[in-house]
């Protein structure tokens, strides 16, 4: 056997053992393994990933949780009706009392997502740990889960996209949201908008593991009244509001 015929078997050896291992391992994606999870330690439904956001401390003219969002997974930070948007800020006013409230509205991540519901692909999941994303590789662009999303958290992206994060796959044609900073999330960190928000001062966002009662989003949650928004659906989202 020639040594071109030597190597060529030892290839196709070593592609197959990888696509093997890639096969007997249910439940693994490449989006797990794009963001460096280790083979055999899969996202935890002992975990539900959450926020609570303290309206009260959101400053109207503050926006350092979306430019934290910005940097944070490579978007333009534009704010027109075709830019791609995972957090913005919303002013409330009560029409009795002329109160006003801002407050940053991002994906909800439902534990009974209606995005995942209309996907004709799969494209729209959820992970087990509440964290709900898009699979680029399978979303084919029909935009039926930003019609579904009562919240208007999801993005279309309209235009071919430049020199994008390694760990924060984009792509044009496809739809996408906030992720809760699943990569950060994914090394133990806290998203980026709640780091930012510290940073600034105001420590209006809150961002932890409502299945832990010891943690400190689930203590304070069951210390001060927080809402849902549009609990009435009865999705279960994973972020609470403060001061409603």
């Amino acid at each position: 056997m020639s040594d071109m015929d030597s190597d060529r078997r030892q290839f196709i050896g070593r592609s197959s053992a990888l696509v093997a291992g890639l096969t007997l391992a249910p439940g693994m994606m490449l989006y797990d393994l794009a963001h460096g999870r280790p083979v055999g330690e899969p996202a935890s439904s002992k975990v539900r990933w959450g926020m609570l956001i303290d309206t009260t401390k959101c400053e109207s003219g503050c926006d350092e949780c979306v430019k934290a969002c910005n940097k944070e997974n490579g978007l333009p930070g534009g704010t027109g009706p075709t830019d791609e948007q995972w957090i913005r800020k919303v002013q409330l006013t009560d029409l009795k009392t002329g109160k006003k409230t801002s407050l940053p509205m991002m994906c909800q991540h439902c534990a009974e997502p209606p995005c995942v519901d209309v996907c004709p692909t799969g494209a729209s999941f959820k992970r087990v740990d509440g964290i709900v994303l898009v699979d680029r590789h399978l979303c084919i662009g029909c935009r039926y889960c930003m019609m579904a999303c009562p919240y208007k958290a999801r993005s279309f992206v309209h235009e071919p996209l430049h020199d994008q994060k390694p760990d924060v796959p984009r792509g044009k044609g496809t739809v996408e949201s906030c992720t809760l900073c699943v990569q950060r999330v994914d090394r133990g960190e806290t998203t980026a908008c709640a780091e930012a928000c510290e940073k600034a001062g105001h420590k209006a966002i809150l961002f932890g593991d409502l299945n832990d009662p010891d943690s400190e989003i689930s203590k304070r949650i069951r210390q001060v009244a927080s809402i849902r928004l549009r609990d009435d659906l009865g999705l279960d989202t994973g972020l609470h509001y403060e001061g409603l």
